[in-house]
């Protein structure tokens, strides 16, 4: 985050301290409808209740069956039809299908803060859909090159790596994908040997990399975009005994991904920070609720990289995904 962005960023939340609230029926209501069950949205969901419990707020919360269009789309609607809420703080599964109902409850009264993932370009101010106050979530090409850096690192900048990724339309996971490629691109002897979408599937993830460990047989390294990428990538290398050897980046800092860190069976976890986005956007919805016409557009909530020589560090640890 630049000092700009993080000065704005202060100025406004501390309005949020200084703007009296008048009593509970003076403060908003919120839904939060995050993208699937799992641990990086379980986290964040934690970080909306802390917020939520700080600012004496009520938060209605509902999770998609799936990472899924079709059954996240509902959702909004049925938030729309509630006619009780005030914001809602979302995971967009799909950076274009699920700009209309979103559209359709900003056009109820009910404003919108995207977290993790985004709306078109995701520029809010100069982009094809702007009707979100902020995009709260992670610099995705910058974790991509991280990965990609990673794996030419350990490699010895030679070899072929192999990126698991979800679904063709995921903000997120297209930019990650797009920031590894641009980074083993730096490297004249890494190649890319291929592509898979999981459709967020851990079981998928795993017969997808069994059979490019097949087909590659000297695949030095695996890129796994998210929770169920890495945890199904993991998985294959692990049942065909290559721990260790086929080098694998996990992104996201589940505990089954540490576990395979610990073990040396991924070589480095990046953790992204889903409590603070889920935090931050309730103190965005309280500030704006409040009259502060200031909240920046966009902020990113930065990584922390975990590896066999730092998990145990306090200030490194605190970043695992802890799901009670």
């Amino acid at each position: 985050m630049t000092k700009k962005l993080l000065a704005i960023l202060v100025v406004a939340l501390l309005a949020i301290s200084l703007v009296p609230a008048t009593g509970q029926e003076d403060k908003p209501k919120i839904g939060f409808l995050p993208g699937v069950v799992d641990p990086f949205y379980q986290v964040m969901e934690l970080g909306v209740n802390q917020a939520v419990a700080d600012f004496d707020l009520e938060v209605i919360t509902q999770y998609p069956p799936s990472w899924n269009v079709s059954e996240q789309t509902p959702i909004p609607d049925a938030y729309v039809a509630r006619g009780d809420l005030d914001y809602i703080i979302t995971a967009p599964v799909d950076k274009d299908q699920m700009i209309a109902p979103l559209q359709a409850a900003v056009d109820a009264g009910i404003k919108v803060i995207t977290v993790d993932t985004f709306l078109g370009d995701g520029d809010y101010i100069d982009g094809p859909v702007t009707f979100p106050l902020s995009y709260i979530g992670s610099d995705n090409v910058e974790g991509g090159r991280i990965a990609g850096r990673a794996l030419a690192d350990v490699l010895g900048g030679e070899g072929t790596v192999y990126v698991q990724n979800t679904n063709v339309g995921v903000s997120t996971t297209e930019q990650r994908g797009e920031g590894f490629i641009e980074a083993i691109s730096e490297f004249p002897g890494m190649e890319l040997v291929g592509m898979d979408y999981n459709l967020d599937d851990a079981n998928r993830a795993a017969e997808q990399t069994s059979a490019t460990l097949q087909r590659v047989p000297d695949l030095g390294g695996i890129f796994g975009v998210n929770v169920f990428s890495a945890q199904g990538a993991g998985n294959a290398v692990i049942a065909a005994g290559l721990g260790g050897t086929v080098q694998v980046v996990a992104f996201d800092a589940t505990q089954f991904a540490i576990e395979m860190l610990r073990n040396g069976d991924v070589t480095l976890v990046i953790a992204q920070k889903p409590f603070d986005m889920g935090y931050m956007a309730v103190e965005f919805a309280m500030a704006d609720w409040r009259g502060v016409t200031s909240l920046p557009r966009r902020v990113p909530t930065g990584y922390a990289v975990i590896t066999a020589e730092n998990v145990d560090d306090p200030e490194v640890a605190r970043f695992i995904y802890q799901v009670p």
